[in-house]
């Protein structure tokens, strides 16, 4: 009864902010980078930070450092989805964010350069997860999987409050049904991705720390390696990181395979899902034999990432030589 009650709230929710956002003109509309072809309204992700905020009042406050730190970084990310903030205005704010985080873990009793690499790197993954939120369904799908995959870790091990779990999950459901489909009828926004992305962070630090599993890691194997190599690919081909681009995989799939977002998606997913199974089996090995899993996976999808380059090079030169006959 407590998950259908916090279901029936966040449709509310979602169908009150799509009449908001209808009125107030919060609109994405197309461009030469788009990978949508229809006006949607963004910002649908505020459901991400709801459910946030629906466990926060509803587990007497739990986790008080981290729903601050989210509350602040949804705050700015959704200004963003309305009005385009520069660099400098957003990352004070991540900075803040992801200290906020870092402390709620317990890790501030780390030393300096750990509480400094934990800063920079927590700063640059919820940018990275952000990136990777091109296409319709793309962060929904990936990042239930990735939940789903840190709740049947919680299941045996009792490492963060089952409940926000739950309510996340429920909430990118009750988005699914609005972004999962051919059309979009919402985007999750910067609000959206960064909220899931901080989720994520949080729930990462806690239990690659408390199990001291480095396979953790591999939780966000797929999104880290698009992300990343897509990174340095631009940096070799000497583009601003931060300029809009069509460069990485999901949306060269998209562009030059033609095909469909939910396939793309669902291909992601599912490569994250198996990814998933093999930490479930392994995270009580040895940090040695962890060590050398991580090793062989990262290894493994560079490898995997490159072909798949090459290949998607291939075709859009064949492509391109057709049409000029």
């Amino acid at each position: 009864m407590n998950y259908l009650l916090i279901t029936i709230l966040l449709i509310i929710c979602a169908v009150i902010y799509i009449r908001l956002a209808q009125k107030f003109n919060i609109v994405d509309n197309p461009n030469f980078r788009s990978s949508h072809t229809i006006p949607t309204i963004r910002g649908g992700g505020i459901l991400f930070y709801m459910a946030v905020a629906l466990f926060f009042m509803l587990s007497d406050f739990k986790y008080p450092y981290f729903f601050i730190g989210i509350s602040s970084i949804a705050l700015i990310s959704f200004i963003d989805d309305i009005e385009t903030l520069s660099a400098k205005v957003r990352l004070p704010f991540q900075f803040f964010a992801i200290a906020l985080v870092v402390y709620q873990t317990g890790l501030f009793d780390s030393s300096i350069l750990i509480i400094i690499s934990l800063l920079i790197v927590g700063v640059g993954f919820i940018n990275l997860y952000n990136f990777m939120d091109g296409i319709n369904g793309i962060t929904g799908l990936y990042s239930l999987v990735v939940l789903s995959g840190f709740l049947l870790l919680n299941y045996n091990n009792q490492i963060v409050e089952t409940n926000l779990l739950y309510y996340s999950i429920l909430s990118i459901g009750v988005f699914g049904y609005y972004n999962f489909r051919k059309k979009a009828r919402m985007f999750a926004g910067d609000i959206g991705s960064i909220t899931l992305a901080m989720l994520v962070l949080f729930l990462g630090l806690l239990f690659l720390f408390k199990l001291e599993a480095p396979v953790i890691i591999l939780l966000m194997l797929v999104y880290g390696l698009d992300s990343v190599l897509t990174i340095a690919y631009r940096i070799y081909l000497k583009e601003h990181i931060m300029q809009p681009h069509r460069h990485h995989i999901y949306q060269k799939l998209v562009d030059v395979k033609k095909w469909s977002h939910l396939q793309v998606s669902g291909m992601y997913a599912g490569i994250q899902l198996v990814v998933n199974v093999l930490v479930l089996v392994t995270y009580k090995l040895p940090i040695s034999e962890q060590m050398g899993i991580v090793v062989v996976c990262i290894v493994l999808g560079v490898l995997g990432y490159v072909w798949l380059f090459k290949m998607l090079k291939i075709t859009k030169v064949k492509m391109l030589n057709e049409n000029l006959k």
